[in-house]
């Protein structure tokens, strides 16, 4: 196993920390218009995954499987000194950190995450997935491969304010060829945990952007079986966090500060 540890930085001075891990392709800038806001009452932890951003990119392949972000994930805690922290994961991150409350509800106090189809994905979506991800894995093997063929690619978003997309496009400069490849392969066939959700113990918010369409029957599903769940339902599409910051982030607040009332 890699000794590499992910980036951090950690925002604020008070309050309990929260976990921030961003989605595919993504860096820190994803959280660009939530941190201050975020600040006044609780310290975010922004991490960047391997091989994105400031992030190293291991050559392991085992770094890379859902389980070892977990791990890392419990390394940055106890670096912290926190025996409790919340989490937040947008879209790929959802699914490490709905993971990461399934296995160590002891050490979450209450985890967010935003739309994510592959955390939630049946065998049939997991299946299209791996293929889709397989074909790209092999394809950035090309001498004039580019990021941007890939259509979750910031530079194709048509709902982000022209700061936070430039700040975007400037992350996806940093990202690492290899560490994509090796993503594609290990993290993402394996991160539904679709038939795991009814085990959560710990207070979850989902915030839904609804004008992602393909998301609904996975928020359905999630409604049926993610116990301790609440919705807050934004006018927004999948980077929800960002096209409508100012509910984000006073659904993030009235959550955290209604779970520890």
């Amino acid at each position: 196993m890699s000794n590499d540890r992910l980036y951090h930085e950690v925002h604020g001075t008070t309050g309990p920390y929260l976990l921030m891990v961003h989605g595919m392709l993504s860096g820190r800038s994803q959280w660009r218009l939530n941190l201050a806001a975020l600040a006044e009452f609780c310290r975010p932890v922004v991490v960047e995954l391997w091989g994105h951003g400031r992030s190293p990119a291991p050559a392991a392949a085992e770094s890379y499987h859902p389980d070892a972000y977990v791990a890392a994930f419990e390394e940055l805690r106890r670096d912290l000194g926190t025996e409790r922290w919340w989490v937040c994961g947008q879209s790929f991150g959802a699914g490490l950190t709905l993971r990461y409350a399934l296995d160590h509800p002891e050490r979450i106090a209450g985890q967010i995450f935003t739309n994510s189809s592959s955390a939630l994905a049946d065998a049939a979506s997991v299946a299209a997935q791996k293929a889709r991800v397989g074909e790209w894995a092999e394809a950035m093997a090309a001498d004039d491969w580019r990021f941007e063929t890939i259509p979750i690619h910031p530079i194709h978003a048509k709902r982000l304010p022209a700061a936070v997309q430039q700040e975007m496009l400037a992350d996806t400069e940093l990202l690492d060829a290899a560490a994509l490849s090796l993503t594609f392969r290990f993290s993402s066939p394996n991160l539904s945990v679709r038939e795991r959700i009814n085990e959560n113990q710990v207070p979850v918010l989902l915030v839904c952007g609804e004008r992602e369409e393909r998301f609904a029957p996975f928020r359905a599903h999630a409604e049926r079986h993610l116990p301790h769940l609440q919705v807050a339902a934004i006018e927004a599409g999948h980077a929800v966090n960002i096209e409508a910051a100012e509910h984000f982030n006073g659904a993030v607040a009235d959550f955290m500060r209604d779970a520890v009332e």
